[in-house]
């Protein structure tokens, strides 16, 4: 738009005026000279250096005005509006930058009607008459196919940055829980005094008996064997010999006692499957052995696994040489069911994940007894990981093991369900549960006790076959007896009660050992209720009544009168 030509002439008159050319002197401080046109549409792309082909100049209004230009671009094109304005006032919600530059830099802000460039100038005349913009301001890739594999691949190399991120996050919180978990064990178990920890690291139990450190699972001495002497031998079995032995000192004439279970070269498979088992750290547990290390004795070629020795023996032989107490079956019935659970759990007391381990070969020969009378479990040559990877192809060889007294029916009847894993933990519960008996056998509780025998006693040869155990346990649903006096006593006959209901002739309805553990030990609460009245003559609670018309079948029924003994919510997997 053209202004009039009488203004233009009143301008230049007024610029003539102002700088004393017409021999007076400037009537008030000189304003800014800039170029100053209505909004016009522009052949500049907003690159490079553009020019406003703005054709009026103008003297700003006020000395404190500067220079402006607005390059803007819409859906039609370019346009560029010059003008004067003070740089303390926004300019469409503007603020003025770097106005006092004798250069008109564009700049991109973000004004009320859309994006725009700014650039504001003073000290030259008509500044804002050349606009400089940045090289490139709308970028176009000079290949698409990069700009497409940029864009493909930077959330991949984000979320590989991540993941590494998160693992190595993961390592260093497990390993400082470890660290810390590991401090706390050191500070609750002194070492065993004059024992070199770097050769073997022995640790003594609460109890006082000896067993391998919470680091002995780890031990690992090179090449060399450990410096041991065979001393006794101690037990026989069909895989292996088991001997006490003196572990001696690198540095001086002192040893511990310790187990040692030699495998001869041919039973390779059974020393490794055991090795492997114990070299689990989540095996550790107060009712299963502890374990120091293993060897392979090339010299004498045999296998070697090395463990705690415990005095007592095995529970067999004690049950042989004493008659127990109602307090010491407790005892050992809790042990023995903790022990059990332990293996068969999926999560430790910490809540971190476990593979169950199933024994299969539960029986009392193969549990030893320390020397507060708690047991735990050793012999884990055929033991079971039930890993769950595991296919029914790879458990296919694994239905039949054990020792023939102790198989549960499923296992002598080889029909044991491979696609369902509680079924290996539902044999052990069994065999368990015979375990029990044999201990309920001997304690003075039950009245009139007899000369220890294993489960089935006399009714079967000392090391009967599977089919002999076949005809008793298949064909007859023969279980060892439970005499009437027994459950004279209220304790024993909550026992037996869990016992013949460990024992049923249908896995699926046998307790777990975790529910066994829980049952003794409300058992042992309510025992010292009634063990601590005074008067004996005091009404017995309902719940601890026994009925009168209790029988025991001879057969696979069970105990139903007392069925609520303890009330215990007795699932069918272990998961504590």
């Amino acid at each position: 738009m053209e202004r009039p030509r009488g203004v233009l002439s009143l301008c230049l008159l007024t610029v003539l005026l102002q700088s004393g050319t017409l021999g007076m002197p400037p009537l008030y401080p000189m304003s800014q000279l800039c170029m100053f046109c209505d909004l016009e549409l522009s052949s500049c792309s907003g690159t490079g250096t553009c020019m406003s082909n703005c054709s009026i100049t103008s003297i700003c209004d006020d000395s404190n005005e500067v220079c402006v230009s607005i390059w803007r671009k819409n859906e039609t094109g370019f346009s560029i509006e010059t003008l004067c304005h003070d740089p303390s006032k926004p300019l469409y919600g503007v603020m003025l930058e770097d106005y006092n530059s004798s250069t008109c830099v564009m700049k991109e802000k973000n004004t009320t009607s859309g994006m725009a460039h700014f650039c504001s100038c003073t000290d030259e005349e008509e500044c804002n008459n050349n606009m400089l913009f940045s090289p490139i301001l709308d970028p176009t890739p000079d290949d698409p196919l990069v700009s497409v594999l940029l864009v493909s691949l930077v959330p991949l190399l984000v979320m590989g940055i991540v993941v590494v991120g998160m693992f190595h996050w993961y390592r260093a919180y497990r390993q400082r829980g470890i660290r810390e978990w590991e401090s706390n064990i050191k500070k609750r178990k002194p070492k065993a005094a004059g024992l070199d920890c770097d050769a073997c690291a022995i640790m003594m139990d609460d109890d006082g008996s000896d067993s391998s450190s919470t680091h002995a699972n780890s031990l690992n001495h090179n090449t060399e064997p450990l410096p041991i002497e065979l001393e006794l031998l101690v037990g026989k079995g069909r895989f292996a010999q088991v001997y006490k032995a003196k572990l001696k000192q690198s540095t001086s004439d002192q040893f511990e006692t310790v187990a040692v279970k030699i495998f001869p070269y041919e039973e390779y498979a059974s020393w490794k499957n055991e090795k492997d088992i114990f070299s689990n750290t989540d095996l550790r547990h107060e009712n299963v052995l502890h374990f120091l290390t293993a060897e392979e004795r090339k010299v004498e070629k045999q296998y070697w696994i090395i463990t705690a020795f415990h005095h007592r023996g095995n529970l067999q032989e004690h049950l042989t040489r004493h008659v127990i107490s109602w307090e010491e079956l407790q005892v050992l019935g809790m042990s023995l069911s903790q022990g059990v659970a332990h293996l068969h759990s999926d999560r430790l007391l910490c809540g971190r994940p476990k593979v169950p381990i199933v024994h299969r070969d539960l029986k009392s020969s193969n549990i030893l007894v320390k020397n507060d009378l708690t047991l735990c479990l050793s012999d884990f040559g055929l033991a079971l990981r039930l890993d769950s990877c595991l296919t029914v192809d790879d458990l296919a060889n694994s239905g039949q093991v054990g020792t023939a007294r102790y198989m549960a029916p499923e296992v002598l009847e080889a029909r044991l369900n491979l696609e369902n894993m509680e079924s290996f933990k539902q044999t052990d519960i069994y065999s368990m549960a015979l375990v029990l008996w044999e201990m309920t056998s001997r304690c003075e509780a039950i009245g009139e006790v007899k000369d220890y025998e294993p489960a089935y006693g006399s009714k079967v040869r000392e090391h009967p076959c599977v089919e002999s155990m076949k005809d008793n346990v298949l064909r007859d649903r023969g279980r060892p007896e439970i005499p009437d006096s027994w459950l004279q006593h209220q304790g024993i006959a909550v026992i037996c009660a869990t016992i013949m209901e460990c024992w049923d002739h249908d896995p699926e309805a046998r307790l777990t050992a975790h529910c066994v553990a829980e049952r003794i030990s409300e058992l042992e609460d309510e025992m010292e209720k009634l063990s601590s009245r005074s008067s004996s003559a005091e009404k017995i609670p309902a719940e601890l009544k026994i009925p009168t018309d209790l029988e025991i079948p001879g057969d696979e029924q069970k105990i139903t009168g007392i069925q609520d003994v303890i009330a215990v919510d007795c699932s069918v997997s272990d998961e504590k």
